[in-house]
């Protein structure tokens, strides 16, 4: 997982888990260290543990180029 997490450094994505409060981390992903990757938030750092990832997206955006506000999966 380490190495696919690597493809998305520097995008935003949304990065979907098992074991977080609403299961959605939504930022720009800075670094990939050990286990865990760095993502930040509108200015805030929060740090997620990749055994717990299921799942990272790039954020959808229409055809203008403009991010997607309602996102359906």
């Amino acid at each position: 997982m380490k190495e696919l997490a690597q493809k998305f450094v520097g995008k935003e994505c949304l990065v979907y888990t098992v074991a977080s409060d609403s299961s959605v981390a939504k930022g720009t992903i800075k670094e990939i260290t050990g286990s865990g990757l760095l993502i930040d938030c509108d200015g805030n750092l929060q740090a997620v543990n990749l055994e717990f990832v299921t799942r990272i997206r790039e954020w959808p955006r229409k055809k203008n180029g403009k991010k997607k506000e309602i996102i359906l999966d």
